[in-house]
């Protein structure tokens, strides 16, 4: 390790935080930063800081950018009028998140317009193939936004579930080392965690209204497995570095175990099976 990264880790060990970056030539719009811009306690931060840290941004922005494409098409399968305000209230909530995530990224000279437009968000593989936590190419959306929804009571699963994953994960980032972005997960976290609420409540809205389970019974075994591999490889190195860094504070595994316990309880209050 360099002994800049030393004396950085040390610092960011300390409590100190990371500032917003400046324009590395004043006038001069959407000029990237130099690799001095950023600075955490008056000090220039290693160039693999912010490597890492827009990594962490682009897979939010493109995960919210692609989880609302694939939710639209599902506001107008709602049973009534107020379900489909409040799906047509997520999705854009969705969208006002991944502007969020955009205005950071363009602190790094990315154009957020050709950005938006660089991928086809609503794109989807076929639903029997399982990534699990597979990368593969093109955006960097978490894998669980590649599979497609198939019917209310399957999205407003999903909608449960991975929204319980969201507000774990986005807890992590609201106290990142890295203070523009933790000022952004603080407004955005509460709306995420109001998602995954709407969702439980659909659910057990939707049980009662088809007097069966079996319909929602599936999609929890389909998307559990699904939403659990959101949380990455327990060895991941990334994950790690993510820590050192302070963009986050816990591991993968702690992360995961909170979910599967929160879940396991909300599953358990509808009545639900736990998928093994």
């Amino acid at each position: 390790m360099q002994k800049l990264d030393k004396a950085f880790l040390e610092r960011i060990g300390a409590g100190h935080k990371v500032a917003g970056p400046r324009r590395g030539v004043p006038g001069m719009q959407g000029n990237p930063p130099e690799g001095d811009v950023l600075r955490c306690a008056g000090e220039p931060v290693p160039t693999s800081y912010r490597s890492e840290l827009m990594r962490l941004v682009v897979v939010f922005a493109d995960s919210e950018l692609a989880g609302a494409a694939g939710f639209c098409p599902f506001i107008n399968r709602g049973p009534g009028v107020r379900e489909r305000i409040i799906a047509a209230k997520i999705v854009t909530e969705k969208y006002v998140h991944a502007e969020m995530a955009l205005k950071l990224l363009e602190s790094f000279g990315v154009n957020s317009m050709l950005y938006v437009r660089s991928h086809a968000w609503d794109s989807r593989l076929d639903r029997q193939i399982d990534l699990g936590t597979r990368r593969i190419g093109g955006d960097k959306r978490l894998n669980v936004f590649h599979y497609p929804l198939e019917g209310w009571e399957d999205a407003i699963v999903f909608n449960m579930l991975m929204g319980t994953a969201t507000a774990i994960q986005l807890a992590e980032m609201a106290q990142s080392s890295y203070l523009p972005l933790a000022d952004a997960i603080t407004q955005i976290l509460p709306r995420e965690k109001k998602h995954a609420q709407l969702g439980t409540s659909g659910v057990g809205q939707a049980i009662e209204r088809n007097g069966s389970k079996a319909a929602v019974q599936a999609a929890v075994d389909y998307w559990h497995p699904r939403v659990a591999a959101t949380f990455g490889r327990v060895d991941s190195d990334h994950a790690a570095i993510y820590i050192q860094y302070g963009l986050r504070h816990r591991s993968s595994a702690q992360m995961l175990g909170d979910w599967k316990a929160q879940s396991a309880a909300a599953l358990k209050r509808l009545g639900l099976s736990i998928p093994d």
